[in-house]
């Protein structure tokens, strides 16, 4: 099935709580396809993704290289990983770039630039430390997605969502019960 809609969460310090919270507000029947980027050891994020998959309604998985994005699924990244098109769909490769954060948000929401053609895209970027996500999240609303960014009420640090702002404020800022329902109402 062709993905015409996408959901890209970005996160950082505070986040496995409230992507927790997104996916176990999403319904059987949520007609999208989320990759979240949650920076975290790789070495806890199959067990992150299976624990999500417990408490969801649809399917958690953790990304894997040169996979086929399918619809009603959540990928966790657990590397770097770029988003590309071909003629069988829309892939995720593997980028082993050395950069300051794995997975890195920016790196996964500057590849969906090239490929957002045909496709709505929400891009979100939740509570954190530093500013990953920022510059991504702007070219991609640059290039028509919608962006949201989480409110200093609900961040547990407000470091991420306060530089994509910055950068972009003319895009909302949203608590994460408000986060929840833009991406189930997308």
């Amino acid at each position: 099935m062709k993905i015409k809609k996408l959901i890209l969460i970005g996160s950082s310090t505070g986040g496995p709580g409230h992507i927790q919270k997104i996916i176990k507000s999403i319904q059987k029947d949520f007609d999208a396809t989320i990759l979240v980027a949650q920076h975290m050891q790789s070495s806890f994020l199959a067990s992150f993704a299976k624990q999500l998959n417990n408490n969801s309604q649809i399917d958690v998985l953790l990304l894997k290289n040169n996979q086929l994005l399918r619809n009603r699924k959540v990928y966790i990244l657990d590397e770097n990983y770029e988003i590309m098109k071909d003629r069988q769909g829309i892939r995720a490769k593997k980028d082993d770039t050395t950069l300051s954060y794995t997975p890195n948000i920016d790196l996964l929401f500057n590849s969906l630039v090239k490929i957002s053609t045909g496709i709505k895209i929400l891009c979100i970027v939740l509570t954190g430390i530093g500013d990953d996500g920022a510059k991504g999240a702007l070219n991609l609303a640059k290039s028509g997605a919608t962006c949201i960014y989480e409110s200093q009420e609900s961040a547990i640090v407000y470091g991420m969502p306060k530089a994509a702002h910055e950068l972009n404020p003319q895009a909302p800022q949203l608590n994460i019960f408000e986060i929840c329902d833009e991406i189930r109402s997308f």
